[in-house]
């Protein structure tokens, strides 16, 4: 269901039916990140549950510490009690392997923390952010959301993305804007095993990226090497010989010994293409004395 934007009278009724499926749910946790789709339904549980909603971000090395503070601020804004627990993914062996189902060990981690705090502060729902769009991804955590009967109000009334923004806009939630940002793992290809290691030096590796200016974009992860893709709309900005050796260099004092900048636009979700081959293009090499080097 995809609304226009300017259409506020299909956006406020659109508002209404959400805020009404989400307040015959009782009392609910958000499974918050801050970002746009968990933000909405923060703001929609407010509407419709008041003060029986409580909103949880989880943190863990796979979630840039940035995030949290970001997600503090989006439940001030709209008035909801938050708070922040840890999740132990790397403790899972299934999580580390990471195989396709990475996700849902992640999750199932996640949903866990959170079903035994709601079942102990007598919360008769979990919520998370999903939406229509999730459903044509693949998405293994979705199983383990159902696992532990997790209601996605949006994903259920096929809400996309495009609407999802603007219904966030039409609400003023402060994050309607924020770029989406998947946590670390998944910048990593099926088959590299993920250890905290590997997530820090992806987190530098971006921090430094988004300090040169850019908002959207990955830093993937093959071992020594690392490949930048950036959204179409800064692509250009690429393409500066000054701009890109100052890129190459981040990517570098991350700690890899490659670092490419791809040509292409970035494709959200390309890793889960099980035909996603390591970059063949040119790369940039600058070993250093005592790198450490990550088999490939």
């Amino acid at each position: 269901m995809t609304a226009d934007p300017a259409a506020g009278a299909d956006l406020d009724a659109l508002v209404e039916r959400l805020t009404e499926r989400v307040r015959v749910l009782g009392s609910a946790v958000v499974a918050f990140s801050g970002g746009v789709d968990s933000s909405l339904v923060l703001a929609l549980a407010r509407r419709a549950l008041a003060q029986r909603v409580l909103a949880v971000t989880a943190v863990s090395p796979a979630v840039p510490a940035e995030e949290l503070a970001g997600a503090r601020a989006v439940a001030r804004r709209l008035g909801a009690a938050h708070e922040v627990i840890a999740t132990d993914e790397l403790a899972r062996e299934d999580y580390r392997r990471n195989d396709r189902f990475r996700c849902f060990h992640c999750k199932s981690e996640l949903y866990e923390r959170l079903a035994a705090l709601a079942d102990a502060r007598g919360y008769e729902s979990l919520l998370s952010g999903a939406n229509a769009d999730d459903a044509g991804d693949w998405r293994p955590g979705l199983r383990a959301a159902a696992a532990h009967h997790v209601r996605h109000p949006l994903l259920e009334a096929g809400i996309d993305k495009a609407t999802v923004r603007a219904l966030a806009e039409r609400l003023g939630v402060p994050s309607a804007r924020k770029p989406a940002s998947p946590c670390l793992a998944s910048r990593v290809p099926y088959g590299i095993p993920v250890d905290a290691h590997t997530l820090g030096r992806i987190e530098v590796a971006e921090r430094a990226v988004r300090k040169l200016g850019h908002r959207s974009f990955r830093v993937r992860h093959y071992g020594a090497r690392s490949r930048l893709e950036v959204a179409g709309e800064e692509l250009d900005r690429t393409f500066d010989p000054e701009h890109r050796a100052a890129l190459e260099t981040a990517m570098l004092a991350a700690g890899y010994l490659e670092a490419e900048i791809s040509a292409q636009p970035l494709r959200s979700g390309s890793l889960n293409d099980p035909a996603q081959a390591a970059p063949t293009s040119s790369l940039t090499s600058a070993p250093s004395p005592g790198s450490p080097i990550e088999a490939t």
